[in-house]
């Protein structure tokens, strides 16, 4: 069991959450830390739908997490290994509470496992792997630390974390679950000791979602709409001056352009190549201004001629524009409005342009699919168990080795077999000291997968002892030839009895 020592009289520098204020989110009870995901119903649905969207389009574009580069997968160093903290125990699989667990060893996969989708501080869309784990409320997934706090940057949880059951090519058979609230070790969550890199997440209960429709709403509309985390959208349009010169004496309902983003008008005159004419209608004295100038003239453009539109009573009481109105009526009974316009010449493709943009409430088809654990149950917990134990590890590889070849694709996932080890406990890279090791050739994207032991061929369900940590490429070929985790001790389920106490409840 290692401690993060604060030297007599000397400055901690501190990383992570820390860095970005030690009274903010984190909440430490003794060796606890846990942050809050996505705060209300509203924005957890949000999140899925974000998701969701476009059939699985961002799912899709997600790509492995890459924590890890070519300069930390390296040899691993052996500091002395870790020690049991307390005796050894364990919590049964959801369903195996009072049952006695097979000890048939193969390669089914389980139900649990999957991918949990997120958003760095990048920008860039991510993914680990995880596994559902027995809870209170059935509602817990377990992954690795750094694929749910920001550790390249210091920064905070991950934005917008799913947890994504049987996970496919962008379909989610099984529902999206939204992360409520993250748990780690407050030395990973506060100084990074990567000898913790373990996390379990509650999750709301999942959500299948259908084909979104868009509802028009008004510009104030659209801003509570976000203000309470619903999925928006907006669209510009083009429209004609008229139109503009009218709406804009109502800003409260639509907001309108006057020249397309990104391009500016440029005034020219009619000799340059290509020049575009525009015909700008303007009060009596401009016209006749603008006549005074000579402008318009040249190379057969001429002023447009002023146009007497004959209208109805009420037209004509209600007219504003530049133009002139006559009399009303007329000897004739008429009512009259004359409109004179002056041309101008703009460089091609920078002629005023008017934009209308219209806005959406994107009200998607929503169902609820129930509690994590009991749509695909949950794997047992176990903690201080002595290495050299067999465990089967399960994850979705995807990184190519640092030499590289690329042997997995990250679509399906794969396992690993073997006994974990003592004997390669640490990384240069990370300081890390107290990990236990397993023989296996996993590259990135695996990451946060679950190590299981006890596992069931009928039942495909066991004991989670571990989750993917590093990837270490032992005898210097160029290739990942073991993966580590961190040793599961008695302040591990100390952490996991927090989380997995924690009720989370429904997002529809």
């Amino acid at each position: 069991m290692k401690r993060i020592l604060i030297p007599a009289g000397g400055a901690l520098v501190a990383t992570g959450l820390l860095a970005a204020g030690l009274a903010g989110t984190a909440q430490a009870n003794s060796d606890v830390a846990s942050d809050p995901m996505a705060t209300s119903a509203a924005n957890a649905k949000a999140i899925a739908q974000f998701w969701a969207d476009n059939n699985g389009a961002a799912l899709r574009a997600a790509k492995e997490s890459n924590v890890w580069d070519k300069g930390d997968i390296a040899k691993l160093q052996s500091k002395g290994g870790y020690s049991a903290d307390t005796k050894p125990g364990s919590t049964a699989p959801i369903g195996q509470e009072k049952k006695t667990t097979a000890k048939v060893q193969n390669v089914n996969f389980p139900k649990t496992i999957g991918k949990v989708f997120f958003v760095n501080s990048k920008g860039e869309k991510k993914w680990c792997s995880a596994t559902s784990i027995q809870s209170q409320y059935r509602n817990l997934v377990a992954t690795a630390g750094h694929c749910v706090y920001d550790t390249a940057t210091n920064s905070d949880v991950m934005s917008k974390w799913v947890f994504v059951p049987g996970y496919y090519q962008g379909k989610a058979p099984f529902g999206i679950y939204v992360g409520k609230q993250a748990f780690t070790h407050y030395d990973f969550d506060v100084y990074e000791d990567w000898d913790r890199d373990y996390a379990f997440v509650t999750v709301y209960n999942g959500v299948q979602l259908g084909a979104g429709s868009a509802k028009k709403v008004t510009l104030n509309e659209y801003k509570d709409a976000q203000a309470k985390g619903l999925v928006t959208d907006y669209k510009a349009t083009e429209v004609d001056e008229k139109e503009y010169l009218s709406a804009i004496k109502d800003p409260n309902k639509f907001l309108y352009y006057d020249i397309k983003p990104g391009t500016a008008k440029k005034v020219t005159g009619p000799d340059h190549p290509g020049a575009i004419v525009d015909k700008k209608e303007v009060s009596k004295a401009d016209y006749e201004a603008a006549q005074a100038k000579g402008n318009g003239r040249g190379q057969g453009f001429v002023y447009g001629d002023p146009v007497v539109e004959n209208v109805d009573k009420a037209t004509w009481q209600a007219y504003d524009g530049p133009g002139a109105k006559g009399e009303g009526p007329d000897k004739f009974g008429n009512y009259l409005i004359t409109h004179y316009y002056v041309q101008d010449w703009y460089v091609p493709g920078t002629s005023t342009k008017y934009y209308r943009v219209d806005y959406y409430v994107i009200e998607g088809f929503a169902k609820d699919a129930g509690r994590l654990g009991d749509v695909v149950g949950g794997q047992g917990f176990a903690w201080n168990q002595p290495t050299g134990k067999a465990v089967r590890v399960f994850g979705y590889p995807a990184a190519p080795h640092p030499d590289g070849n690329k042997n997995y694709t990250g679509v399906t996932p794969k396992w690993c077999y073997g006994k974990t080890t003592k004997k390669l406990v640490g990384s240069a890279a990370k300081k890390i000291e107290e990990h236990v090791a397993l023989k296996c050739a996993f590259t990135e994207g695996a990451d946060g997968g679950p190590w299981l032991y006890n596992y069931s061929n009928s039942k495909r369900l066991g004991y989670v002892n571990g989750v993917v940590s590093t990837f270490n490429d032992q005898d210097g070929n160029g290739r990942v030839d073991y993966i580590s985790s961190p040793y599961f001790d008695g302040e591990t389920n100390t952490v996991y009895r927090s989380a997995a106490a924690s009720w989370s409840g429904k997002i529809v």
